[in-house]
């Protein structure tokens, strides 16, 4: 694994964990890790949570004005009229395509505190919310003024991508409460079966997912990006009933916005970690 990081370009972090078993593996598995897209997996787990409880209604509609969205790529965020979604729907564009507007809603709804106390709860205290997207934006947007986003003189200034200064967890905490995901403990029943299945809808296969190119095996994830970020964590479940919660987070020393080797190499530690886990067992 390490060399796949080195051939990429990339260093990296990895925790890998068998679901049902024992089994774990780690590569500077307790770094703290700026989470960029992939705190939106906190926020998920805390509407899902809060909903079990009966605090929430997940079919609540939102109005969507096509003012003042939080900016991004996909989305609501890209999209130019007025909308109305539920909660759940909200959630299912937060997680399926990261759509950053849609997860501003979501923080709107719950709060920074709520969801800093669930992780909390969960047993996740290196795992903390500082902003909201709209917030992140904006310092990267500060940090940049006047300079070229691939410049290393301005990517190195980025508060962003400092854990102390930003949203922030560790990989081994991220397989965590993927554990907890799974087995019912972050919420129960149908709710937690309804954040398991929207885990498995993400739609980028560039990643993760592309360590596992088997029709019988399934991928469920949620990615982050930042200039010279590229993450994801998730859960590969095999055929035959194996389980297996992989967090990779990797930083890329160059600082181009398009770098393919550093987002299959994901797909690749994620493998050769799973492979690992599985040939203990």
């Amino acid at each position: 694994m390490a060399d796949a990081f080195a051939d990429a370009g990339v260093s990296g972090l990895l925790h890998a964990r068998d679901l049902d078993g024992p089994a774990e593996l780690a590569i500077g598995a307790d770094t703290p890790v700026a989470t960029a897209s992939v705190h939106k997996l906190c926020l998920l787990t805390t509407l899902f949570r809060e909903a079990a409880a009966g605090r929430i209604d997940l079919t609540r509609q939102v109005e969507v004005p096509a003012a003042g969205r939080t900016g991004g790529p996909t989305g609501l965020a890209a999209m130019l009229d007025p909308a109305r979604l539920s909660l759940r729907d909200l959630a299912y564009l937060a997680t399926a395509v990261s759509d950053n507007a849609a997860a501003d809603l979501l923080w709107d709804e719950l709060g920074l505190d709520l969801v800093n106390r669930t992780m909390a709860d969960l047993g996740l205290t290196r795992t903390v919310a500082v902003h909201r997207l709209r917030d992140l934006l904006a310092v990267l947007a500060e940090d940049r003024a006047g300079g070229s986003p691939v410049d290393p003189a301005v990517v190195a200034r980025l508060r962003v991508l400092d854990p102390a200064a930003t949203n922030r967890s560790t990989p081994r905490e991220l397989t965590e409460l993927l554990t907890a995901i799974w087995h019912d403990r972050a919420c129960r029943g149908e709710h937690g079966a309804a954040l398991r299945r929207l885990l498995g809808l993400q739609v980028w296969p560039h990643r993760l997912a592309s360590g596992f190119p088997f029709d019988d095996v399934r991928v469920y994830g949620k990615t982050g990006t930042l200039p010279t970020l590229r993450h994801e964590v998730g859960v590969v479940e095999y055929p035959d009933g194996g389980r297996y919660a992989v967090a990779v987070f990797t930083r890329a020393a160059a600082t181009s916005m398009t770098l393919p080797a550093a987002d299959a190499v994901i797909g690749t530690a994620a493998r050769l970690a799973v492979d690992a886990l599985r040939g203990s067992r």
